[in-house]
């Protein structure tokens, strides 16, 4: 800006770069100094290798204000018009409380928390996750609840998948209800297509069919059904099991409420959605899937587990059970690929649960089922043909011919019904029906009718077999907290219990935990963003479609690729639909035989477990001593595999978190076999503005929008994982039937329930691209390269800098080498991040990619001063490990081994080596000293000793 700047450089300025990066110019300087650079340019001239270097710069909108940006988006909401949502299909009207939306879905000590790897700092949110297990698993009926799927499509294929692994002998086809929702069937056949399972869609409204198999490995029944039929599942659940298989039911968690538990008659696995349980429509996500097992199955289950445990000192403490991150454990053997939840959704519902307890939910279901028997009756009063007697909350209507003018007419008076097809409407009620919305659907089927007096006639449409009469949520917490004053303690004393960006630096590796900005944030609960049916008509979702169609194009112009679609709803889902877009790209070219995916042996877990689920198979490359590709391993195997070879799979900058020079190379190699070459996006923020995968040799790349891109972590989730694609893999992208623009996109199948994946967070990365521009993004870039390569010239005194790549720099994180600290002292990695909690820090990732190590990334949003302490906190750690090398203290007595120290140590007798103040207070007294509410966690005896539900309070007790 010139010294006399315009008005209209004035009103076009944006400061919100500059609060969005930590660094100021005098951090920036010292730091240089401190690398031996005279500017970001020159650092960043030699950290990118120049053979991959983007020779423009981003073709971006230029930067808006804050204001600006907030603007545009209440107009784009504003162009959204969600009516009454009245389609159902596993979306439904719910009224999210408003204690809960403003202390858990916008306030940041909730939404910027990280996965809870590390568990002494995590118990708020793990306590609200067995919360949401608890409910789950007793209004299912089943022992065992994970702690939370990607929607209910995807976590249906993820039991079908449970089905086949825990039924190892089972012989014949998974078979699936013709009633089941029909995006559920749709995943579920894109799921199983490319496994080479076979899937039967069958109608099962009358009993087992006579013309299906003899055997079959499962089948999945929903129930109430998408028509809203609700039939007795039990002598369809006695058919599968006498066939062989496992009997999985799709079931709706307020239906629950008041119809018989599937687990109680004899389901094995039964899924589903909780979005009803408060969390808002979205245009379809993020809402939080769920799967709940029978006894010998729990250890099947895909996605997180949460269980009860013991720290320390016998103390109960929860923690992330079994097979919590089965990816990097099975690799290639895993059966899912699921390494993000819908933690911060699943929070909600399982609060939602806690707010309302049993009873308040079965008023709710009461109500709900209410309004749709009433309505039924007054359409049969009109004359109208309803085609079930008995029903929960859904009514299929014959209207022969009319389907197609009662739903517009319906729509003109703001409620969107379901066009079934031209003789038939579906019509479903929810928490959110009133009156008027009754009147309003009525009208739009021509009837008049006097409601209070058919509320006084209509019956009840529940079956009566099927009444529930197992108890549900009896543990104290959904007894606990009915007013709004309870609830706010309680989410305030969850949330005070956990570490999150609020409270300071979380230093992942290969996370990115990065500011997510107010400004972001605040448009995800406008109306129209918020409340929109994600099958409402295109028409009604003008803003949506406008919003997502400006997003996909940028993220097509900064990764260098022709198209993106952003349905996947987590890194896994991109990944899976990216290695389909290749699969279907052979497949159309005739070459079925190409099904190898050579996978580098540092890879992140999810991309082998992501190439199996593609119907690949994995072929391992060597790492060679920098960390990078072993391209003469790399030349071997294209070699081996010349006629075979799909696709490579490479995350660059690498998993090592170094910019390799041989990249382009390796694209060239891979090109002249005959392959693919996929590039992980995880790292994309080490590239943005100065590099683009889809320029360097990349066909295809998924994006990590809860990294890059600001969509914050939320405990675990929600994330979104868009797909882009070179322009012949487009043909291959996502489709879904019920795509605004399908006939535009006639792709592989759905990989997500909803058309849009998880829409309701994408004004957050719009907002982000929007605010920050072109320029914004190219400096963010090389404000993370400059903190990583500060932090591990700093500790690199210290702990061993473990790989380098161009120019011997790091990218945007670095990885700290433990395992020779642990040969020659015994203190351990585990020693070093429990005790960086009583320095008030998350530890940085823990063994990945290699063991025994400590991978950081400062991110672009940390100041100087933080990472400061940040290191100073890692050198004084150092000097305490020093000591046990001096033989000052043995590992077992040392403070690193007694870590994390709660403030039961400031109180009672103290036996221990070293100080109570050392102990607490290492980096000095303060006001705002973070105490972990349990000591150390013993994992093991939490494996042994399976508890996944809420335990009793006493068990809390002193």
């Amino acid at each position: 800006m010139s010294d006399h700047p315009t008005l209209a450089e004035l009103d076009a300025a944006s400061p919100f770069v500059d609060r969005h990066i930590g660094l100021r110019p005098g951090d920036v300087a010292t730091m240089l100094d401190r690398l031996g650079f005279g500017s970001l340019g020159a650092l960043m001239d030699a950290a990118v290798p120049g053979g991959i270097r983007s020779a423009g710069d981003l073709a971006l909108p230029a930067a808006l204000s804050e204001e600006a940006t907030a603007k545009q988006l209440r107009a784009l909401a504003a162009a959204n018009r969600p009516g009454e949502a009245m389609i159902g299909l596993g979306y439904h009207g719910t009224i999210t409380p408003a204690v809960i939306r403003r202390n858990v879905l916008e306030d940041p000590s909730w939404y910027t928390a990280y996965t809870p790897y590390q568990p002494e700092i995590s118990q708020g949110r793990l306590e609200a996750l067995i919360n949401f297990q608890t409910v789950v698993g007793d209004l299912t009926g089943l022992p065992t609840a994970n702690a939370s799927l990607l929607d209910e499509g995807t976590a249906a294929a993820e039991a079908m998948t449970l089905v086949r692994r825990a039924k190892r002998g089972a012989t014949g086809p998974f078979v699936v209800d013709a009633d089941a929702l029909p995006q559920t069937i749709a995943v579920v056949r894109t799921r199983a297509e490319a496994m080479g399972i076979e899937v039967v869609v069958a109608d099962l409204a009358e009993g087992w069919p006579a013309d299906l198999p003899e055997a079959v490995s499962g089948a999945l029944l929903q129930y109430p059904g998408a028509s809203g039929r609700v039939v007795d599942p039990r002598p369809l659940i006695e058919a599968v099991h006498e066939r062989g298989g496992l009997a999985v039911v799709a079931a709706d968690l307020l239906a629950l409420t008041v119809l018989e538990a599937p687990g109680a008659m004899g389901a094995d696995v039964v899924v589903g959605s909780s979005q009803r349980f408060g969390v808002p429509l979205f245009y379809g996500g993020p809402h939080a899937g769920f799967m709940a097992v029978g006894q010998g199955l729990e250890r099947h289950l895909p996605g997180r587990l949460v269980g009860v445990s013991v720290d320390a000192e016998g103390r109960p403490a929860y923690r992330l059970a079994l097979q919590t991150r089965e990816q990097h454990i099975r690799r290639d053997k895993a059966t899912s690929n699921i390494c993000t939840a819908q933690v911060l959704l699943a929070v909600v519902a399982s609060m939602y649960a806690v707010y309302h307890g049993p009873e308040g939910l079965r008023a709710i279901a009461t109500r709900t089922h209410r309004y749709a028997a009433v309505l039924a009756t007054a359409l049969r009063a009109g004359g109208v043909t309803v085609r079930h007697e008995e029903f929960f909350d859904t009514l299929t209507v014959e209207v022969p011919g009319r389907a197609a003018e009662v739903v517009a007419a319906a729509r003109a008076l703001r409620v969107h019904l379901r066009h079934v097809d031209d003789d038939t409407v579906g019509i479903s009620t929810s928490e959110a029906t009133t009156r008027s919305s009754i009147g309003s659907v009525l009208r739009a089927f021509g009837v008049e009718a006097d409601l209070g007096a058919l509320d006084a006639a209509a019956g009840e449409a529940l079956p009566a077999a099927l009444r529930r009469e197992t108890p549900y949520l009896t543990h104290e917490v959904f007894s606990s907290h009915h007013s709004e004053t309870q609830m706010l303690r309680y989410l305030h004393r969850l949330s005070a219990r956990d570490y999150a960006l609020d409270r300071g630096m979380i230093p992942l590796g290969s996370c990115t935990m990065k500011l997510n900005a107010t400004t972001e944030m605040e448009p995800v609960s406008l109306p129209g963003f918020a409340d929109l049916h994600p099958f409402a008509p295109a028409e009604d979702a003008a803003g949506y479609r406008q919003l997502v169609t400006e997003l996909e194009g940028w993220l097509a112009e900064v990764t260098g690729y022709d198209r993106v679609s952003i349905q996947p709803n987590a890194g896994s889902q991109g990944e899976l639909a990216g290695l389909l877009a290749i699969r279907g790209y052979h497949h159309g070219r005739g070459d079925q035989q190409r099904d190898v995916c050579l996978i580098p042996s540092s890879a992140h877990g999810t991309n082998a477990a992501s190439a199996v689920m593609a119907g690949m198979r994995v072929v391992v490359v060597k790492s060679a001593e920098d960390g990078g590709v072993d391209l003469a391993d790399l030349r071997a195997r294209c070699e081996e595999h010349a006629d075979t070879l799909a696709a490579i799979m490479v995350t660059y900058p690498s998993t090592h978190g170094a910019y390799e020079e041989s990249i382009t190379e390796l694209c060239e190699v891979v090109h002249a076999h005959g392959g693919q070459v996929y590039v992980d996006g995880a790292n994309l923020n080490a590239l943005l503005g100065y590099a683009k995968p889809g320029e360097f040799g990349g066909d295809v790349s998924h994006l990590n929008l809860h990294k890059t891109f600001c969509i914050p972590h939320g405990g675990g989730g929600p994330g979104v994982g868009p797909v882009a694609v070179r322009e012949h893999l487009a043909p291959y992208l996502p489709s879904h039937d019920h795509h605004p623009e399908e006939a535009k996109r006639a792709g592989i199948g759905p990989i997500s329930a909803a058309p849009y994946g998880s829409a309701g967070i994408l004004p957050i990365s719009w907002a982000y691209v929007r605010m920050m521009g072109a320029e914004g993004l190219t400096r963010a870039t090389a404000s993370a390269v400059l903190s990583a390569n500060y932090v591990a010239a700093r500790l690199g005194e210290h702990f061993p800098v473990l790989y380098r790549g161009h120019g011997d720099l790091v990218a945007h994180e670095c990885i700290l080498d433990v395992r020779g600290i642990t040969k020659e002292t015994g203190v351990s990695v585990d020693d070093v991040a429990k005790r960086l909690v009583d320095y008030g820090f998350h530890a940085p990732t823990m063994s990945f990619p290699v063991a025994g190590t400590l991978m950081v990334e400062p991110t672009e949003s940390e100041d100087l001063a933080e990472i400061d302490r940040f290191c100073d906190a890692m050198i004084a750690i150092k000097a305490e490990i020093d000591r046990v090398a001096a033989g000052e203290w043995t590992p077992e007595e040392s403070p690193l081994r007694g870590a994390p120290h709660t403030s039961r140590a400031l109180v009672g007798e103290w036996d221990r080596a070293y100080s109570r103040e050392l102990a607490v207070f290492p980096a000095g007294i303060s006001p705002d000293k973070y105490w972990p509410p349990v000591g150390r966690i013993d994992q093991a005896y939490g494996d042994r000793n399976l508890q996944c539900s809420c335990p009793p309070l006493e068990a809390f007790a002193e």
